[in-house]
């Protein structure tokens, strides 16, 4: 009867700790790691993050696997110029995609030769120091940054190879309602609303990346030798704020 009751009370706490991470999952935080360098210079490859689910309020892509709960957004909240935000990317509603918001619902926004103009006025953008990468092959790769001014005064560092690549141009849309305009910091090395992502609906954000919890070089040194180990790891990065 004993181990019969021991067994019992195991399963139980099983049960509530499931319950309790889903629950944490769903309605306060969730980890993400950074896949690409479409974020460059402000989120690495390599780079984990805490997302709040609660900033925007919830839709359907706030629960595990977007469980169909509802329709629409609960206890909504627009999110702001220069937010960096995760969400389901619109064409499957299943890959997760992480962006910064340039453009509102309403907003007209358009690119020229690399320069940004939303409602008809060009952000302001002053170049700083070139940002250096090695890339997965070990070549070292230099970029543009520039510290861009989005309308509500946030400011942001961005990339360019030049202001003459291939989606340094994009005619003036209109965001509908209900939609985002997002793009990435790497700005011709992105596939965002200027590309295949298009406007993303409100309902498909999962919510606002908060702070970096770990972070590693996953082309320094090896897993499989941990003498390496201290070189993989991003100290400086860790517990630091998202811009």
């Amino acid at each position: 009867m004993e181990k019969e009751e021991s067994m019992t009370e195991t399963i139980k706490t099983i049960v509530y700790a499931i319950l309790i991470a889903l629950l944490i999952r769903s309605f306060w935080i969730e980890p993400f790691k950074i896949p690409s360098g479409s974020m460059y210079p402000n989120l690495y490859v390599g780079d984990f993050l805490f997302v709040s689910k609660y900033t925007y309020g919830y839709s359907r892509h706030s629960f595990p696997f977007s469980f169909p709960a509802f329709k629409g957004r609960i206890w909504a909240d627009e999110p702001q110029y220069g937010d960096v935000v995760v969400f389901k990317f619109p064409q499957d509603n299943r890959t997760d995609f992480i962006k910064r918001v340039v453009g509102l619902p309403g907003d007209k926004v358009k690119l020229e030769k690399g320069r940004l103009y939303i409602n008809g006025k060009l952000l302001e953008r002053s170049e700083i120091e070139n940002f250096v990468l090695r890339n997965a092959y070990g070549k070292t790769e230099r970029f543009h940054q520039y510290e861009e001014t989005l309308p509500n005064g946030k400011k942001h560092t961005i990339l360019e190879i030049s202001d003459d690549e291939s989606e340094d141009n994009f005619t003036e849309v209109t965001i509908p309602e209900g939609h985002l305009f997002l793009m990435g910091d790497n700005r011709d090395r992105s596939n965002d609303s200027r590309v295949s992502v298009g406007f993303v609906p409100m309902e498909n954000l999962v919510g606002k990346a908060r702070f970096l919890f770990f972070s590693y070089d996953p082309d320094e040194g090896a897993w499989y030798k941990p003498w390496t180990w201290g070189k993989k790891i991003r100290w400086s990065r860790i517990f630091s704020k998202i811009n």
